[in-house]
């Protein structure tokens, strides 16, 4: 009987290990040093610190409904209400987003910036993939509606986490943006996870993705399941620009290609050729911008 109960304690305490150790690892994801995103931009030419300053700005602490705050920037070169906000990848902040930023200024749009909870200037404590990000989306939206009015004309363009970000907030909060850009976004975070699983130690069991769903539920009050895009874009009906590179072997373009058939309505397709995990602009910029033009020009955002 000892010797059962010691197994079974055993057991218990390994089950318990593998579940705080999986859970640690999507509630605290290794972030990207804040020093090395804004030199890596810089010397890549996406970023002109100059030119940034010199842009019309206003910082502003957005508040989260989950009592944490969010740093915003709110960047108004253009006169008029068009507006576009960006929502960076995990382990990133708003500096890589500033790079998108600038496709829609030269279009006449402003811009709205933002570190997602737990990055670059915002409060919060952990990651959530989506789940409370897209209730921040929401507050972020909000607060542009408040400042600009009801007749605000904006998109939301999102990379990676931020793009699974956009469609969870538009297809199981409000579809109130006017379009919105999804560049590499996974589908189903379950199956997100199986992959990278498999990626980093060749095998996934069921038992541990249920295992890391229960740490994490109990951890931070949110279910795995419920962080599913491919659900949440039947629900949207504004028109939808989904982007993948096909090198891509983070997250797989197939997620975007079955986001993409899934969606109804407006929606345009753009797989890259050339980059691997949320560089389709960075290694095609050329026909990056080409895309996001015939996409605003074919929907009337832009004349």
């Amino acid at each position: 009987m000892k010797k059962w109960l010691k197994a079974l304690g055993a057991a218990a305490a390994v089950t318990a290990g593998a579940g705080y150790y999986l859970s640690q690892r999507i509630l605290y994801m290794r972030k990207k040093d804040e020093q090395l995103i804004f030199n890596r931009e810089v010397e890549a030419k996406r970023l002109d610190p100059t030119a940034y300053e010199q842009l019309p700005k206003e910082e502003v602490w957005v508040a989260s409904p989950y009592g944490y705050k969010l740093k915003a920037v709110f960047i108004t070169p253009n006169s008029g209400k068009k507006f576009v906000i960006f929502a960076h990848g995990v382990t990133e902040t708003k500096v890589n987003s500033i790079k998108y930023m600038n496709l829609f200024l030269k279009r006449g749009f402003n811009a709205v910036l933002y570190d997602h909870r737990r990055h670059g200037e915002s409060e919060g404590l952990t990651t959530s993939f989506g789940h409370y990000e897209k209730y921040d989306l929401q507050a972020v939206v909000q607060e542009l509606i408040k400042r600009e009015g009801e007749d605000v004309m904006f998109g939301i363009h999102g990379e990676s986490m931020g793009a699974a970000t956009a469609i969870l907030y538009a297809g199981s909060v409000e579809d109130r943006a006017d379009f919105y850009i999804a560049d590499c976004p996974f589908s189903d975070f379950r199956r997100q996870l199986i992959h990278q699983m498999k990626r980093e130690v060749k095998v996934a069991p069921a038992w541990l993705v249920h295992l890391a769903e229960w740490a994490v539920a109990l951890r931070d009050r949110y279910r795995l399941s419920g962080l599913s895009p491919l659900e949440a874009v039947e629900h949207i009906h504004k028109p939808v620009l989904f982007i993948h590179s096909e090198q891509d072997d983070f997250i797989l373009p197939d997620m975007t290609q079955e986001l993409y058939e899934r969606k109804q309505g407006p929606k345009q397709l753009y797989l890259a050729k050339n980059g691997v995990h949320a560089q389709s602009y960075n290694e095609n910029p050329e026909e990056y911008e080409r895309t996001i033009e015939q996409f605003l020009r074919t929907h009337q955002f832009i004349d």
